[in-house]
This record gives structure tokens, C-alpha cells and sequence, in this order.
């Protein structure tokens, strides 16, 4: 949620980085995921004798890349301090819907997780006043 943050606060970010001279615009950040390993006894125990692997540990962030994938867009407005000689401006390659999609997309997994988290919660608790 932070990088898609960060994408949105830098939409119109024209002055980004200083690369050879010149100022370049924000380029949008994406995040890569990696499964994390299941590194419990009965997970190893599974996977020895030829059987499911069981559940998984999750994800985690193995590093923020940026994408340069989609090229800057170039916008004509020739009063702007950054135009080049024929008036365009190169503004960064960030969509505000896509990043928005994003931003929901990662709020209801968070969501799911909480749900999920609860409800086994609940489960525990039922299961503790059974031997009451």
C-alpha cells in the first residue's frame, strides 16, 4: 500500500530524479512478491515422505522495482517551466485508476486475511470451552 501511496502523491511529479543533466519525471514503483517457505517440522516431515506440502508461510517483498515497461507520457503544455523546444512536458507513467484498482485490490485481501484471522480466532475459543 505504501509504493501504490507513493505512486499516487507522485502523478504529476515532473522533477524526479537527476539523471545526466537533465531532470527525469517520477517513474512508477511496483512491488515483486515471493512465497515465503513453510519451514515447520510437519511441513518437512510432508515433503519427505512425497505428500502435499501443506500450507503455505505467505509472501514477502523481495524488492521494488521500477517499471520501465511503460513509457513517460508527453503532455503539450508549453508554458510548463520543464517543456522541451516543441512545448511537451514528459509527465510520469502513472495511472491513477490502475494504482486505485491496485490500492482496493490490496485492501480486500488485507480484509480477507482479517476475516480469516477472526473466524479461526473464534474457532480457538469454541474449541477451549468445549472442556468446560
Amino acid at each position: 500500500m505504501d509504493v501504490i501511496s507513493s505512486n499516487m502523491a507522485n502523478a504529476e511529479t515532473t522533477r524526479s530524479q537527476y539523471v545526466d543533466g537533465e531532470w527525469q519525471p517520477y517513474s512508477r514503483k511496483a512491488v515483486v512478491l515471493q512465497s515465503k517457505e513453510n519451514e515447520s517440522f510437519s511441513n518437512f516431515l510432508h515433503t519427505a515422505m512425497g505428500q502435499s506440502k501443506g500450507v503455505g508461510a505467505g509472501v514477502q517483498v523481495t524488492k521494488i522495482v521500477e517499471d520501465e515497461t511503460t513509457p513517460f507520457k508527453l503532455v503539450y503544455n508549453p508554458e510548463h517551466p520543464d517543456a522541451n523546444a516543441e512545448g511537451y512536458v514528459e509527465m510520469p507513467n502513472v495511472d491513477p485508476l490502475r494504482e486505485m484498482v491496485d490500492l482496493m485490490s490490496a485492501t480486500r485481501s488485507y480484509e480477507a486475511n482479517v476475516t480469516v484471522l477472526n473466524a479461526s480466532k473464534g474457532m480457538m475459543m469454541k474449541a477451549l470451552e468445549i472442556g468446560k
